[in-house]
């Protein structure tokens, strides 16, 4: 009782507070920009620091975190003998559900107190597993992509295009080949390193595997501390890049598209803070369960009209390829050359499929596996949906329909990334901008449900379980959905993405050192395929 007490008592200081902000905003007395500059010379070096851009020459800066990045994906493909296409038709095969056999009924030996680890893994974890998780491979994999497929496919597209020309889209394909195998590595260790309370809630992702992954190899005080690192991190990234960017821009969309006065933000806000609390209150399982069909409707619609205007023209499309490999490896007119076009093309995929951050891992740890690698292959999968078939789908129909310049000017950044995202799709879909303002609101409401999730795992990492911490979360994560999408917080959103791709620090050091690990997972599952005949 005293419990529902205190919780009502927060939800009750939560709503007022709900309500001034939402009045504040509705009378436009400008309190964000004010808040804005404000919270801008409090960031400001970290914004800086995180996206400092290394000069190569005149004309070519390069964001430092690309180089982990890249670096690290190319490192895993190779140390993993090239995981991402090797084992590409396994990971068909585990979301199709052919290896589910395998899975058994889970152990419940019960273990001696004393015991801190059993084979590198949590003893807590392994004597309850056989509660297996709580969502299917395939919600999975929905439910991390929902967190990945948005924006950046649709207006980032445009934006790595105008800067470096159609071979941006070529070295955007390679990119997003190599971040598979870094997405093997990180979800083979959120499940490996994962917790499942006695409900069977599962708590998993960077926070554990680098606490007591590395604790495992003897570096258990470094662990903690990049673990305690990344989860502020990402808590920050949640409420920013992850929730206020979203909502933002989906409503800047509506806005344009159905004449709507700037004014109705926090209205347009309130109902999507109202349908994210809705989903987000019931966990993981009641987010995969939209996300399980979300994500395939949103996907399908997007790709089925970017195959429709490729077929209206279809007679461009070699030349559009020819274009993309011409312009990869000899370009015109594209400052930095092919340096500069690959730079593009690498950061665009890099910052679209978050392949190294860490952040789907806590999605995917959530899985009803015993075998941790078999949800490494299926996270492989996620970078290639993401940017090997929806960016580059969004890539070939803005070549295609800028053959006469009408879209872009390929070595000038556009000003409307999402605008000459939709005019590409329109000059062959007169009525299409209306289709991408509803992807765009689902990528957008997917998006946060699915950070709700990654900042609510951070956020009871530091705070606690209890039901009190978990709901006062989700109270903060709704509201700033109502305050991304009335107000324009440049710089609290800067500063949020600069916490997504800060993330990356901790986490790639503690892929790097359990990279052995992973291995052993890999052998372990790929033998148990071989002895089942399967």
């Amino acid at each position: 009782m005293k419990s529902n007490s205190t919780m009502k008592k927060i939800l009750s200081l939560l709503l007022l507070f709900l309500w001034s902000i939402t009045n504040i905003f509705a009378q436009g007395e400008g309190i964000d920009e004010k808040i804005n500059a404000a919270f801008a010379k409090l960031t400001g070096p970290i914004v800086q620091f995180v996206f400092y851009q290394i000069p190569f020459t005149d004309e070519i800066q390069v964001y430092w975190v690309l180089f982990p990045l890249v670096l690290g994906a190319l490192y895993f493909t190779l140390y993993f003998g090239f995981v991402n296409i090797k084992h590409f038709r396994t990971s068909i095969n585990v979301v199709r559900g052919k290896y589910d056999d395998l899975e058994g009924s889970g152990s419940t030996e019960l273990y001696d107190k004393g015991v801190s680890s059993v084979d590198g893994d949590n003893p807590d974890t392994i004597r309850i597993e056989g509660h297996d998780g709580e969502v299917s491979h395939f919600q999975a994999l929905t439910a991390a992509l929902s967190g990945t497929v948005g924006l950046g496919n649709i207006a980032g597209v445009a934006v790595a295009l105008s800067l470096g020309g159609p071979g941006a889209t070529f070295w955007m394909i390679i990119c997003g080949i190599l971040g598979m195998s870094s997405k093997f590595v990180e979800c083979t260790l959120g499940v490996k390193f994962r917790e499942i309370a006695s409900d069977g809630t599962v708590y998993g992702g960077p926070m554990y595997y680098l606490r007591d992954g590395l604790a495992s190899k003897g570096y258990g005080m470094l662990g903690k501390i990049l673990a305690v690192a990344f989860a502020i991190m990402c808590i920050g990234g949640s409420l920013g890049g992850g929730n206020m960017f979203q909502a933002n821009q989906a409503f800047a969309l509506f806005s344009k598209v159905t004449n709507t006065g700037a004014g109705y933000g926090w209205l347009f806000g309130l109902i999507m803070a109202i349908l994210v609390g809705i989903v987000i209150i019931g966990g993981i399982k009641s987010i995969a369960k939209v996300t399980d069909k979300i994500v395939p409707f949103m996907v399908g619609i997007y790709v089925l009209a970017a195959i429709a205007v490729l077929i209206m023209n279809f007679s461009s499309i070699p030349q559009a390829f020819v274009v993309i490999i011409k312009g990869a490896f000899s370009p015109e007119a594209i400052g930095g050359g092919v340096v500069g076009v690959i730079i593009q093309g690498f950061r665009r995929a890099a910052f679209s499929n978050e392949a190294g951050i860490g952040s789907a891992s806590i999605a995917h740890s959530a899985v009803k596996t015993k075998h941790p690698a078999s949800e490494g292959l299926v996270a492989l999968l996620e970078p290639f949906i993401d940017t090997v078939v929806v960016c580059t789908m969004t890539a070939l129909v803005i070549v295609i329909t800028n053959f006469d310049g009408s879209i872009m000017e390929y070595g000038t950044k556009v000003t409307d990334d999402v605008g000459a995202t939709s005019a590409a799709f329109a000059s062959s879909i007169s009525w299409f901008p209306w289709v991408l303002m509803i992807a765009v609101i689902l990528f957008a409401f997917s998006t946060m449900i699915s950070w709700s999730y990654y900042g609510y795992q951070a956020w009871s990492y530091l705070f606690g379980r209890s039901k009190n911490m978990e709901y006062l979360y989700k109270g903060i994560f709704c509201l700033f959905v109502i305050i991304g999408a009335a107000s324009s917080l440049g710089a609290v959103i800067d500063f949020s993405d600069a916490m997504i791709f800060a993330m990356m620090v901790p986490n790639m050091i503690g892929l790097v050192i359990l990279a052995p690990k992973v291995k052993e997972e890999l052998q372990k599952y790929l033998e148990s395929i071989k002895a089942a005949n399967l």
